[in-house]
């Protein structure tokens, strides 16, 4: 799961590997600008992301986000005996742990990324997965390849333009294949990104789709993140072809004590943290 926890108004940004810390800032950044920025974050910060976060992720686990809602309790693709002998994509793979779950269940994933290192740490932890680095909004795959896509906070929040992807999802899916992604739940965009009570009053505007950037000294895009409302979402599905299933919002289950940017336990006690969308191509 290449699953992004950086945060849309974080105080602390992920330094890249140039000396000075970025600029964080709102303005425009287009399709090619915002894929640039994300291939070369994830490279600088793969190590990093692994490190912190793999033990919470696990080798072989397919969690949806922060909250640690899993796949083999939601059941969002079907029940994981369904899922023997399907073909699936999984986009914004990282180092492909929830293919490895998949694969564990008689799937045949193919786990995709846009970053090499992220991939370099799915060949890290085992062999045996087909791993594809690739934009998400131009899949190398024939049309009707998969019967299920899945992803975890990958792609999509970084791409300006997310119909294109779904678009390109709803082409190498056959009929009937389902369609699930998580992502930052929209209304966060409305706090500060921080774990504790200052992230709980609201400090911008809900309706400002303005993206998020982090830029270096020379103005250059070195990290984006695009905001879409619930709304926006919504009607980013149906322009990509898909029909709207399910809307999952996962509450913060008792176990799960840790912090992991702007997401917490008293945070996510009281306002959603993600947003699964459950998609099907008719």
């Amino acid at each position: 799961m290449s699953q992004e926890i950086h945060g849309t108004y974080s105080s602390e940004p992920g330094e890249p590997a140039e000396s000075a810390e970025p600029e964080a800032t709102r303005r425009a950044a287009d399709e090619a600008e915002s894929s640039r920025a994300s291939r070369g974050w994830w490279d600088r910060n793969a190590d990093e992301y692994q490190s912190d976060h793999g033990g919470f992720l696990g080798d072989d686990r397919f969690v949806w986000g922060p909250e640690g809602l899993d796949e083999a309790e939601a059941g969002l693709l079907g029940p994981a005996a369904s899922l023997k002998g399907l073909d699936v994509l999984e986009i914004g793979a990282g180092a492909a742990q929830c293919s490895r779950w998949l694969a564990a269940q008689g799937a045949r994933p193919v786990a995709l990324d846009l970053s090499h290192r992220q991939l370099q740490h799915a060949l890290r932890i085992g062999e045996g997965l087909p791993l594809v680095e690739a934009d998400a909004g131009r899949l190398p795959f024939r049309d009707a390849s998969f019967d299920l896509a899945c992803s975890a906070y990958g792609a999509v929040p970084f791409v300006a333009d997310p119909v294109r992807v779904f678009r390109e999802v709803h082409r190498v899916l056959r009929p009937g294949g389902r369609w699930v992604f998580s992502v930052t739940h929209p209304v966060r965009w409305a706090f500060p990104d921080e774990p504790g009570p200052e992230g709980l009053s609201v400090a911008a505007s809900y309706f400002d789709r303005v993206p998020y950037v982090e830029q270096d000294e020379a103005g250059n895009a070195v990290y984006v993140e695009h905001h879409r409302t619930i709304g926006d979402r919504v009607r980013d599905v149906v322009a990509g072809g898909f029909r709207l299933v399910d809307l999952v919002e996962p509450e913060w289950p008792a176990w799960n004590n840790q912090e992991w940017g702007g997401w917490s336990p008293l945070r996510g006690n009281l306002i959603p943290g993600t947003a699964i969308f459950v998609c099907e191509r008719d």
